[in-house]
């Protein structure tokens, strides 16, 4: 062949005989570029590559065969994906608008399935009243087995690559232990405290958050986004407090069970720090490629299950079970999850409303762990945090098992206003003043 040309195109049709074609394909339809090049080449992988860094494509690479006959056709050879730059600014521009659509929506599944996640924790327990440590460590055990199951789905189907599964297990150590520790720290604290001080202290976890990712991501937040985050926490603060009587709830307990349970929300700060810092060490040892979701999750619930396994003799202490009575416990607590009449009483809704739980923080928690990875730490608790006063209004409607919903708090609608006003605060970006204008 005397002459290769290379066209990019939506979608080529078979190409002539007399050409060798490589056919791109777009996601987005952006422009249609041509290249051509005079001299043939011996080697079907040398071609020169455009200059690329935006906007993935696939190359389909087609070659010439000759039959016996000495006919020509031709076939798709194989497929290779790059970046290719097409206007610098406005792809920039695009990429940016694309990127907030993505969070927005993320942090949008993440607040519904937060609701949904407190407001069937409640429903689970009505079934299992009397063994919520046994719902607890079905959860913890139980995601174990299914997301190492998804992640052997994901590795089979080529997701998830050899680099992926050979990372460094020393920060996935240090995940498990976080937030084994966090749950020991936080359910000691929460037999002690009232069930209204608890989201109030809850708002800790935003302080922390914001504090470890300036230490240790070396960020730094505009003054509206830290009014932003204020606001946030009085608001979800009125929305709890009005009407609950919290705050003598706070003073009759005394401070060490509060700082106790601040301290369990300081552990689940350095717990999404240290899986932002995975993500973006991953970005570097994967040379720009991106940890899959699973990895980290079936890693972090593997180590954190084998450290609830040491402390469990000290669980069981704080939930009023013997340890030497624990396994007949936990068999009354699966025979009321499986609802078997001959050996339960009063479990209506099992084994419906616990499965339903569960199944929905799962997925509470991917997309948790999702809206961290393409966004930061302060945005995924702050959609966290929403789920706080939506999931009180729940409340107020009848639901099923649980019966006529509670009175609106006084200072509900208060609250939700400071709430969305902070919202407003810290996802607000004042324009740029050009610097001539600042030189006047």
């Amino acid at each position: 062949m005397s002459a290769i040309s290379r066209r990019l195109s939506a979608g080529a049709g078979t190409p002539p005989p007399e050409f060798r074609r490589f056919s791109m394909q777009f996601r987005q339809p952006l422009t249609t570029l041509r290249l051509s090049r005079n001299s043939p080449t011996s080697n079907d992988n040398q071609y020169q590559r455009p200059q690329c860094i935006h906007h993935q494509v696939n190359v389909n690479r087609w070659i010439e065969v000759r039959s016996d006959g000495g006919e020509e056709r031709w076939k798709r050879k194989k497929t290779t994906s790059f970046r290719c730059k097409v206007g610098v600014g406005e792809v920039d521009e695009m990429e940016e608008r694309d990127r907030t659509v993505k969070v927005m929506v993320a942090a949008g599944a993440t607040v519904v399935l937060g609701v949904a996640n407190r407001v069937l924790y409640k429903l689970a327990l009505v079934p299992l009243k009397h063994y919520p440590f046994f719902l607890a460590q079905l959860a913890t055990f139980g995601y174990v087995f299914v997301y190492f199951s998804i992640l052997y789905l994901r590795h089979r189907a080529g997701f998830v690559t050899k680099e992926m599964l050979s990372l460094p297990q020393v920060p996935f150590l240090g995940v498990g232990l976080l937030e084994a520790l966090a749950a020991v720290s936080g359910m000691a604290a929460a037999t002690m405290l009232s069930g209204a001080s608890i989201p109030i202290l809850s708002q800790t976890f935003l302080v922390w958050q914001l504090l470890l990712s300036a230490i240790f991501l070396g960020r730094r937040y505009n003054v509206n986004q830290l009014v932003g985050c204020l606001l946030v926490s009085m608001g979800v603060i009125i929305t709890v407090a009005s009407g609950s009587g919290a705050g003598p709830s706070l003073n009759d307990t005394g401070l060490f069970w509060s700082f106790l349970m601040i301290f369990s929300f300081f552990l689940q700060a350095a717990d999404t720090i240290l899986k932002e810092v995975i993500f973006l060490d991953a970005a570097e040892r994967l040379k720009g490629g991106s940890v899959d979701l699973f990895v980290v999750n079936s890693f972090g619930s593997a180590y954190q299950a084998l450290f609830i396994c040491l402390l469990l003799p000290f669980l069981s202490k704080l939930w009023g079970i013997p340890f030497n009575q624990l396994p007949s416990y936990l068999k009354d607590g699966a025979a009321c999850f499986l609802n078997i009449n001959s050996l339960s009483t009063g479990c209506n809704g099992a084994p419906l409303l616990p499965l339903l739980f569960i199944i929905v923080n799962m997925g509470y928690n991917i997309s948790l762990l999702h809206l961290l990875k393409i966004s930061s730490a302060v945005v995924s608790c702050l959609a966290s945090t929403v789920s706080v006063p939506l999931s009180v209004f729940i409340f107020t409607l009848p639901l099923p098992y649980l019966g006529a919903g509670t009175a609106l708090p006084p200072g509900f609608v208060a609250g939700a206003v400071v709430l969305v006003l902070g919202l407003f605060f810290y996802s607000w970006r004042p324009a740029m003043v050009p610097a001539s204008a600042t030189t006047s």
